[in-house]
């Protein structure tokens, strides 16, 4: 076996249409504890639970039979050690020499607590109905059903969770991880097009006072407001998220020094005239506009060094990094 397929970070198999193990990886090996002459030759049943040995049995060979593929299909694997597995599998038959074979791809899966209690249940509820065969058919369609109900739901789950991994939880803007992302896709779309895009970075002016006087709740009020006005004065295509604290940062794409630098003096503007619930304030804002041969840590520093000369200079006021090396 190619040496790239044996090390590959997933399991990999091919059994015959019979079920009979062809080859296998070595990541397989190691997850389920066999040397290689002890699993080939062997039915891929007998790695698995009587539970899962028939669901396997009555979901996957019909479906791949019916579709030629089966895709994220979640069952469990024994190890040599009787100890179970659970692995989220996708499977593709194939024809090679004139036989019919099966590759399979298998990923374990993080036992999260919830769903494994559904799963344990599920299988209870299979073992039972192994016992009575002459109710089987019917029973096995339902708990194939509420599989896929709960697999949905566990898709479900996974897209909230992304979607929190993302974003700031006070806000609702996307949080310093999802605007790194996205201030790394602008670079690279720089290096690759010559897209221009503008970087700033937005602090309010005197926010310690408004928590000291005020106390943390209006500032987190105060953070929320402000929030909502920098995503309506945005365009579409603008990316505006909290950097931290007091800090945010936007990422404004096709704009130059000159667009970035008036739509800054905008944000200013717009913020020192509106009230934010019962409450004034202003902001200051560094800008830096993306050139040849820029990182994203020389990107904000540059905008950063801009930060600080609009603090210095008297706040309420944006600058550009590049009049700072002007000056």
């Amino acid at each position: 076996m190619d040496i790239l397929l044996d090390t590959a970070p997933c399991g990999y198999f091919s059994i015959s249409s019979a079920g009979i193990i062809q080859s296998a990886n070595g990541t397989l090996l190691n997850m389920l504890g066999y040397e290689r002459d002890e699993l080939l030759g062997r039915h891929l049943e007998t790695t698995m639970s009587v539970t899962n040995k028939l669901f396997f049995h009555t979901y996957f060979y019909p479906y791949i039979q019916l579709h030629g593929h089966v895709n994220e299909m979640y069952v469990s694997f024994r190890t040599i050690a009787g100890q179970d597995v659970p692995v989220l599998l996708n499977g593709v038959r194939q024809q090679r020499g004139g036989e019919t074979f099966i590759d399979c791809v298998v990923l374990a899966m993080r036992k999260r607590i919830e769903h494994e209690k559904d799963v344990l249940q599920s299988k209870a509820k299979l073992e039972e109905l192994y016992q009575k065969t002459n109710e089987a058919n019917q029973k096995l369609e339902l708990l194939h059903a509420e599989y896929e109900v709960k697999q949905q739901e566990l898709l479900r789950i996974n897209h909230q969770l992304e979607a929190m991994a993302w974003t700031d939880t006070l806000t609702g803007l996307g949080n310093r991880r999802y605007f790194q992302e996205k201030l790394l896709a602008s670079l690279a779309s720089y290096r690759e097009e010559g897209l221009p895009f503008s970087l700033f970075i937005i602090d309010i002016d005197h926010f310690k006072k408004i928590n000291d006087t005020y106390g943390h709740p209006v500032g987190d009020l105060v953070l929320t407001n402000l929030a909502r006005l920098l995503q309506s004065m945005s365009r579409e295509n603008d990316i505006v998220a909290r950097y931290g604290g007091e800090e945010f940062v936007a990422v404004l794409p096709d704009t130059d020094q000159e667009a970035g630098l008036s739509i800054a003096d905008r944000y200013c503007a717009t913020t020192a005239s509106t009230l934010l619930g019962e409450y004034q304030i202003t902001i200051s804002i560094g800008v830096a506009t993306a050139t040849s041969g820029d990182t994203e840590q020389s990107l904000l520093n540059q905008a950063d060094q801009a930060l600080y000369a609009s603090k210095s200079g008297g706040r309420n006021r944006a600058t550009h990094a590049a009049n700072l090396v002007r000056s």
